[in-house]
């Protein structure tokens, strides 16, 4: 098993900065940010040119990993497979396939995105139009020898009022997935919330988890008697992600027990990357505080982690 982080929560700094920086801080692998250059959603960055990838672009990414010591564990594009909008759906589409292309070229890594969903439709109209979209590129990948994993966020800010943006957050909705040739990037944090066990609902789906990563979370249970399992509702006002009951974690901070978390992993056999997802309020908000959650979270999960 491998540490390593997703480079999104440092959107301002070029690929080469934030690798000196995780070699130069222990870190031994990393997940590239790869959503398209243009945008500015939370939680996004660019430091690989899906968009503009070629022989250049895969010396630089290349040479900036190599030079500091670093392994590439995945591309990350999580963004909406069913997007309700015909054109932006497409645009979404080929943006994944550009993100294989960028894989496939660098040895074949996992790339990770979304089911998605349209708000405007029930669940099982998303599932039955997902087996009709999700195939092809289920299919696109593995031609070009690459795996295509979704995370199991739940994306509640997608949806108008709080309700799964995603539909993959629930073993139940693993297994939907599975069978249509997609693999599981883990995510112990959305489960917390949602009431799930994360390891009792991760031990037997370890074979079909190929990335997972490390986020915490913690709840308070005095908010949830006030706005109830769905959060806020007549006061989120514009602000899509505060829910009001619970928030993310460094790795350590929250409620995830993270060393029988690693130890599941292994006892399933996992042998791919531990990236640390960094969307922690309390560490973040200027550079040198991300540096220091991404520290703590080293600290925290080191030694758990074997080389």
């Amino acid at each position: 098993m491998r540490l390593g982080f997703l480079t999104a929560c440092m959107p301002e700094r070029p690929l080469e900065a934030v690798a000196q920086w995780a070699g130069a801080h222990g870190y031994e692998t990393l997940e590239l940010a790869a959503w398209p250059t243009l945008g500015d959603r939370p939680f996004t960055a660019s430091h690989l040119a899906a968009d503009a990838f070629d022989a250049r672009e895969r010396e630089r990414v290349g040479a900036a990993l190599a030079d500091n010591g670093l392994s590439l564990s995945a591309l990350a594009y999580y963004d909406n497979n069913l997007h309700p909008d015909p054109q932006e759906r497409a645009a979404i589409h080929a943006h994944v396939r550009a993100c294989i292309d960028a894989a496939a070229a660098l040895g074949g890594v996992p790339v990770g995105t979304f089911v998605g969903r349209d708000p405007g439709r029930s669940v099982l109209d998303n599932l039955r139009e997902a087996e009709r979209v999700l195939p092809p590129l289920v299919d696109y990948a593995a031609e070009r020898g690459v795996r295509l994993m979704i995370e199991n966020c739940v994306m509640e800010g997608w949806h108008p009022d709080g309700g799964p943006g995603n539909l993959a957050y629930s073993p139940e909705l693993w297994e939907w997935m599975f069978e249509l040739g997609l693999f599981l990037n883990f995510d112990p944090s959305h489960l917390l919330w949602l009431g799930i066990d994360p390891i009792a609902a991760l031990r037997p789906y370890v074979e079909r988890v190929i990335h997972a990563h490390a986020k915490d979370a913690e709840t308070f249970p005095a908010q949830r008697d006030r706005y109830g399992f769905f959060g806020r509702v007549a006061t989120r006002g514009e602000q899509p992600w505060e829910m009001g009951w619970w928030r993310y974690r460094i790795p350590g901070l929250g409620a995830v027990d993270f060393r029988r978390y690693v130890d599941t992993l292994y006892e399933g056999g996992f042998d791919g990357a531990l990236s640390v997802e960094h969307e922690d309020p309390v560490w973040g908000g200027t550079p040198r505080k991300v540096e220091q959650g991404l520290e703590i979270a080293h600290r925290t999960l080191r030694p758990l982690v074997v080389g």
